[in-house]
């Protein structure tokens, strides 16, 4: 379901009023891939509710350039709120998830092996709380980059 971000603060409040343990990751999710959707099932092991901080169109321009995103934030919330493993998506414009972070205070945040402790921005905001970081393996090969990249030297 896709929250708003002025709600996510107090709708985390309540998941965890009733006990639940909140995963919180981030991303793009232009085109989304096998990549994505493998990394969204191994994030949801680490918890019992999966919440997906979704960068806005804005936000995608900044990170990636004028060319993007390939499809607005309205459709990659649609699709990313299908998943089995999603069960909540929040849009940002920020560069970076530290500020939607420190109001979802998740228990455990996770990126993919592409980072660590010391090139992840938001790490710092997580661990200032006690939360916990966890790195996935990337699924070799798969990026919206890479699928862009194909398509045009078609």
């Amino acid at each position: 379901m896709l929250i708003d971000r002025n709600e996510i603060a107090a709708h985390c409040d309540r998941l965890r009023a009733a006990g639940k343990k909140i995963v919180f990751t981030n991303g793009c999710f232009d085109i989304l891939h096998a990549g994505h959707v493998r990394y969204l099932n191994a994030a949801r092991e680490f918890g019992d509710h999966l919440i997906v901080g979704l960068n806005s169109d804005a936000s995608v321009k900044m990170l990636k350039g004028e060319s993007r995103p390939v499809n607005p934030q309205c459709d990659r919330a649609e699709v990313l709120s299908g998943l089995r493993a999603v069960d909540d998506v929040v849009i940002f414009d920020e560069r970076t998830a530290k500020a939607v972070i420190a109001e979802v205070k998740p228990n455990v945040y996770v990126k993919g092996g592409d980072y660590d402790l010391s090139t992840l921005p938001e790490a710092k905001v997580v661990q200032s709380y006690g939360g916990r970081v966890e790195f996935i393996k990337l699924v070799e090969g798969r990026s919206t980059t890479n699928i862009i990249n194909r398509l045009r030297s078609e």
